[in-house]
């Protein structure tokens, strides 16, 4: 058996749409090092960015208080734990440096990953290996390209997977032990695009997997898992995860999807009904929302400007609804259907007025504008991911124009 684990993106600029992949290879992950990192002065360090960055105020050397500025945005996160530097930066430089991180081209980050039979090798000597990758039509300027490979460490199953501060995190999951057992993992991996690096950050208070991991306000929340109701928070700043309020006993075994939206976080699930449950940070409680229509478990939830948008693939009718409910007035907007030639679950994530849905077949595009919705007819990418995938994440991220 191989485990096939791969990223994939869609970078998006102007009007043109380039697709990239994320693909796994042996050896150790958490050494690879990207461009953007090979071209810094090795001299600075979040240890002396700081006294650097006032000399150069002093001197009045621009070039090199630009250089020191984008050091910090591309090692926010190693800049947010160091109290000596990032606490004595004015709010206009903690502002500058993670604006800058969010520069460049906008890009879709597809994850997914399976396990696959290979006969012509033996287990003990499987390694990971990428899927085909099947070029799709120009007629769009979109293409599939490789961006970065996940660590083998991080199991193939049950994973979380969400963005922030221009980070791709993924937590948890299931793999399999030496002596033949499967238990969940508490590690956490971060991937930085602009360095290309990834690392480990610190490890959940529980093993989880099959848990929905969402950013929001600037923390990580872990939200159940298989037989959780617990959830968790992650302070990247201080680099610890915390318990928050569980959610509410006999809700449901496993948290189908989540999303935030407005400051609060949105989760769905439920077995023989569909429900929706909205935690307030302030006030570090889950209430229960209104219930809509549907009866079938939602493939995706997003949320953009005050509205959460769940689809519902119809495998009957061949076709998709898509509800939508207002965090606002607290009521769900009613539904719309879709014919879908190719109805098979996907991922979904939002990127200004479009809802992109990938799966292992195709990536629509839904629009999301004042003077109509819908997916549009001309929006399919085809790719062939790996056969029978475990699981698929898709997120938002962007990449330095020095990158690309």
């Amino acid at each position: 058996i191989k485990t096939v684990k791969n990223v994939m993106s869609i970078v998006k600029a102007d009007k043109n749409v380039t697709v990239i992949r994320i693909k796994s290879s042996s050896g150790d992950q958490c050494s690879h090092l990207g461009a953007a990192a090979a071209d810094m002065p090795p001299q600075i360090s979040a240890e002396n960015c700081y006294k650097l960055l006032t000399k150069a105020k002093s001197e009045g050397a621009e070039g090199a208080k630009q250089r020191l500025y984008r050091y910090m945005s591309d090692h926010y996160l190693h800049v947010l734990r160091t109290p000596a530097l990032y606490g004595r930066l004015t709010a206009g430089e903690r502002e500058h440096i993670l604006a800058r991180r969010m520069e460049g081209r906008k890009v879709l980050a597809v994850a997914e990953s399976s396990e696959v039979c290979d006969r012509a090798e033996s287990r003990d000597n499987s390694r990971p290996q990428s899927p085909m990758l099947h070029a799709p039509e120009d007629h769009n300027h979109r293409r599939w390209e490789v961006l970065t490979s996940l660590p083998e460490e991080v199991p193939a199953k049950g994973s979380g997977m969400c963005t922030m501060y221009n980070y791709l995190f993924v937590a948890g999951g299931i793999r399999a032990e030496g002596d033949g057992r499967s238990r969940a993992s508490d590690r956490v991996f971060c991937y930085n695009p602009l360095t290309g690096l990834w690392s480990q950050v610190r490890p959940l208070t529980q093993p989880r997997c099959q848990l929905r991991l969402v950013s929001m306000d600037g923390y990580l929340y872990a939200i159940g898992g298989e037989c959780l109701f617990t959830v968790e928070r992650y302070d990247p700043r201080a680099d610890r995860w915390s318990q928050v309020a569980p959610l509410p006993r006999g809700s449901f075994a496993v948290a189908h999807e989540a999303t935030s939206c407005g400051g609060e976080l949105f989760v769905s699930g439920g077995s023989l009904f569909y429900r929706l449950l909205r935690y307030d940070s302030r006030r570090d409680e889950w209430e229960e929302c209104p219930f809509n229509e549907s009866r079938r478990r939602s493939t995706d939830m997003v949320a953009r400007r005050g509205l959460v948008y769940r689809f519902d693939v119809d495998r009957e009718r061949a076709g998709v609804n898509v509800y939508k409910y207002n965090t606002v007035v607290k009521v769900w907007l009613g539904s719309e259907s879709f014919p879908l030639q190719n109805p098979l679950p996907f991922r979904c994530a939002v990127l200004e007025d479009r809802i992109y849905c990938v799966n292992r077949s195709q990536t629509l595009q839904f629009q999301v504008r004042e003077q109509g919705e819908g997916f549009l007819k001309s929006s399919k990418m085809w790719v062939r991911f790996c056969s029978r995938p475990s699981s698929m994440w898709i997120c938002p991220m962007w990449l330095g124009s020095y990158q690309l």
